[in-house]
């Protein structure tokens, strides 16, 4: 990830709050599979005959353990993202 090297620490936070909010775009699309659209005036009784149980959609242990893993990523992407650059280490060379 040489092109990473390359920016300041200004540009990296934008890179890590960039890769947060695409991540939660990721999950919230994930978690939101199979539950269907369950409000509005598809769901009032007298315009529907389907039934609109509230249980519809992924179990939360599925959806908790999808929130960790993208929170993970998330994580370990902004400690490589926001470490310095190979070459500053802090040290004296010699």
């Amino acid at each position: 990830m040489h092109r990473i090297d390359g920016l300041s620490t200004a540009q990296r936070v934008v890179v890590v709050i960039a890769l947060g909010l695409a991540l939660g775009a990721v999950g919230s699309y994930l978690v939101s599979l199979g539950s269907g659209m369950a409000f509005g005036w598809t769901g009032h009784a007298p315009m529907t005959a389907q039934l609109y149980a509230p249980g519809r959609g992924l179990h939360g242990w599925l959806r908790l353990i999808i929130w960790l893993v993208l929170i993970g990523a998330w994580a370990l992407g902004s400690v490589r993202v926001l470490r310095p650059p190979a070459g500053n280490t802090g040290g004296q060379s010699s």
